[in-house]
């Protein structure tokens, strides 16, 4: 990052003004960043939650209404968060939509959801528009034993050698498909299975590499490898970019959010699940569905 873009983000108001009154372009795109497309000091103090720097910004010449990250620009990012009224009426075509408006309104209670939440090592599913009962037929899964529910119920990690056990629970909106000591939910065959006619938002809390995400909607796959919560991608959609900024390193709140999942706690991912399901065996990352 450029030394304005730096102060833009962690620096004080002082800072900012004195790097930008040095700076020839107070609008430059951070070349670090051309793989996330791009951002100017602006859109740093912004995604920050700085306005005292971003308000130095402007008056020093930069500009809150121009496009990028998808068509958003750094005035209409504020809208969305807590200085709403940072830089004043939004041009005509710029407020945000209804659904834009109603995913910010449930960002706060996504957020109470999952504070500080350790994912490590889980992976987890959010389904659209399915209860949990229809989850466990689109599997072809059947309850666990009893025995082994109450095993799971004592301890979640008793089960780490059984790789077809998950469990499910209904939420607002939808199901989540949990398994805290591995992957299976987020693999292709289960979240295609699941999101068929919907949509399902995946994630496994690699140990070794951090969160992957993979977005499936009926039964296609529109995105692998993804980073819920972490800095928008240059070909990131409009809602990826709104959701990066809401649940900035909180990934099972951006998931939840993508999938319209509305949540009151973490027991959905953290446990324990309204039920523990045995899924047939078989090779969950196949390239199709059968």
């Amino acid at each position: 990052m450029t030394a304005l873009h730096d102060a833009a983000e962690r620096g004080t108001p002082e800072a900012v003004a004195e790097l930008a009154r040095q700076t020839a372009d107070v609008d430059a795109v951070d070349a670090a960043d051309t793989e996330a497309g791009g951002a100017t000091p602006l859109w740093h103090a912004v995604h920050a939650r700085r306005p005292e720097n971003a308000r130095v910004l402007v008056a020093a010449g930069a500009d809150p209404w121009r496009p990028m990250m998808a068509g958003w620009a750094p005035g209409r990012l504020a809208l969305a968060g807590p200085t709403p009224d940072l830089f004043g009426p939004p041009p005509d075509g710029v407020a945000l939509t209804d659904a834009e408006a109603a995913t910010v309104a449930a960002a706060p209670g996504l957020a109470a959801a999952f504070p500080d939440f350790w994912l490590e090592g889980t992976g987890f599913a959010c389904v659209a528009a399915i209860d949990a009962a229809e989850a466990a037929r689109r599997l072809g899964a059947r309850p666990a034993a009893p025995e082994v529910a109450r095993a799971l119920l004592d301890d979640p990690w008793a089960a780490g050698g059984t790789d077809e056990v998950v469990g499910v629970t209904d939420v607002p909106g939808g199901c989540v498909l949990t398994q805290p000591w591995g992957y299976l939910p987020q693999t292709p065959v289960v979240t295609g299975l699941l999101s068929a006619g919907t949509v399902c938002y995946g994630v496994y809390a690699n140990p070794k590499s951090g969160n992957q995400g993979c977005l499936v909607r009926d039964g296609v796959t529109e995105g692998s490898d993804l980073h819920p919560g972490g800095w928008p991608y240059a070909d990131s959609s409009s809602a990826e970019v709104l959701l990066s900024y809401l649940h900035e390193g909180n990934a099972a709140a951006y998931a939840c959010a993508y999938a319209g999942l509305r949540p009151v706690d973490a027991r959905s991912i953290a446990g324990p699940p309204d039920t523990w399901l045995v899924l047939p065996e078989g090779d969950y990352f196949a390239s199709t569905v059968d």
